[in-house]
């Protein structure tokens, strides 16, 4: 039997060669190619080492099935939704394993439109096609390939979110881990007036210092350490991919990306009064009580890409934005992006000439949240959201099952749920105004998510 452990909820990702390898490669870019049907699709790869010779047997796949393919080379997932929406193309698919580590890698699929692809929405049927060994006969007449540069207009973009004259001559700390960020940065920085402090900016598939992951504790004491050291205005870090960027102030403190929702909700709403901001319901008293202030309409969702970007265009909102640190944009095709958030910011504080510690301190005070605890499951998730649930019902003033277990009561609330793409529950605990409180009450609930 075919090992196809690597298909999960949003995308396909396992590890080197075990759960993918060329052969398994070849056969998904037949599988899309039969689901989606494409003429033109956009394939691109991101810096690990086993990415290139995937995406060249992706290609091969898709050539076979007789669709065209549109080489955009080495990029960040977000090139893969650009490429696709701002040139007309039928799909996109990028291979990557995002904040992985190095012997992984993975793919994550668009149709036209950059709309997701999940597992809600083919990726079963191609997982079913390839495991059941029928995908169609080779194409009578193969696509064909050529390279696709989008970079200039892709920059082009990012540069209509802020307007450059503007903007102040402020100093910044970038760290893309070794991933693809780097090359973004460096092809923004004649347009821009920051000075560019960077580190670990050299895309390197070894990950020399470790894998770009920002949302682990451990591995953000590089970037706030060269905050402090050079004085920076403001610190930022993605992960491999850079569909996701994580922000620290002048003091090398790391912000939430919680507090991110809140801020960018605020730019939108000043551009556009009264527009929708979708949010997930892991944390959200800040971002409603945001989105309210200035007279827009906040849309719950289900936490995860797939969902959320969905949603938006249901509603047709301007933003989104999940605590994880995924940002999605109504220009942006309703995409994620980690790039846009960082310019925003940057023209948030060079408007009002003043820190992010300024711009996001007071919200972090009423507001104080425990940030996303992770316990591996020694027993199903949902009986732990079953145990916690009849713990409180008696006593909570809301309880919503939007995505997993959230429940609210006068001066606290939480969400708990279990991970899609991992053996883990997710605690987020959140009050009014106390530290204090927050604290107790996480503690409190992962003593009856424990056992």
């Amino acid at each position: 039997m075919r090992n196809l452990n690597s298909f999960k909820a949003y995308d396909i990702r396992g590890r080197i060669p075990d759960e993918i390898d060329e052969s398994l490669a070849y056969d998904v870019g037949r599988a899309y190619a039969a689901f989606v049907r494409p003429h033109r699709v956009a394939v691109g790869y991101d810096i690990r080492l086993s990415s290139p010779k995937l995406a060249a047997a992706l290609k091969r796949g898709l050539m076979d099935s007789g669709s065209d393919v549109l080489d955009i080379g080495l990029w960040g997932t977000e090139g893969a939704y650009f490429a696709t929406f701002a040139e007309g193309l039928d799909g996109g698919i990028m291979v990557t394993a995002s904040h992985n580590p190095p012997d992984y890698n993975g793919m994550k699929f668009v149709r036209e439109q950059a709309r997701p692809i999940s597992a809600d929405t083919g990726l079963q049927e191609m997982r079913a096609l390839i495991g059941s060994g029928r995908l169609p006969a080779k194409a009578a007449k193969p696509g064909t390939e050529r390279q696709l540069d989008i970079r200039g207009k892709y920059i082009e973009h990012l540069l209509g979110y802020v307007k450059a004259a503007s903007l102040a001559k402020l100093k910044v700390v970038v760290d893309p881990g070794n991933g693809g960020a780097g090359l973004i940065i460096d092809a923004l920085e004649p347009h821009l007036p920051f000075e560019f402090v960077k580190v670990n900016s050299t895309p390197d598939g070894t990950f020399p210092h470790g894998v770009p992951n920002p949302m682990l504790e451990e591995n953000r004491a590089a970037t706030a350490d060269v905050v402090r050291r050079a004085g920076a205005h403001l610190g930022i870090a993605w992960d491999g991919d850079y569909d996701r960027c994580f922000f620290f102030d002048e003091s090398g403190r790391f912000i939430e990306g919680y507090y991110l929702v809140g801020l960018l909700a605020e730019v939108f709403l000043r551009q556009e009064p009264g527009a929708r901001i979708v949010h997930d319901p892991r944390l959200t008293w800040n971002t409603l009580d945001i989105v309210q202030r200035y007279g827009g309409k906040a849309v719950q969702c289900k936490s995860g890409h797939a969902f959320i970007k969905q949603k938006m265009r249901e509603v047709d909102a301007a933003y989104g934005g999940e605590m994880s640190a995924h940002h999605y944009f109504r220009r942006f095709a309703y995409c994620d992006s980690g790039m846009i958030p960082w310019l925003l910011v940057l023209g948030m504080m060079s408007e009002r000439a003043e820190p992010l510690s300024a711009l996001v301190g007071e919200r972090m005070r009423l507001f104080p949240a425990s940030g996303e605890i992770n316990r591996r499951l020694s027993t199903d998730a949902q009986a732990i959201l079953a145990r916690v649930r009849a713990q409180y019902e008696g006593r909570a003033r809301a309880t919503d099952l939007t995505d997993g277990l959230s429940m609210e009561f006068e001066q606290w609330r939480f969400n708990l749920r279990g991970s899609n793409t991992e053996p883990l529950v997710r605690l987020n605990v959140e009050s009014r105004g106390s530290d204090a409180l927050m604290r107790e009450k996480t503690a409190e609930v992962l003593k009856l998510v424990d056992g």
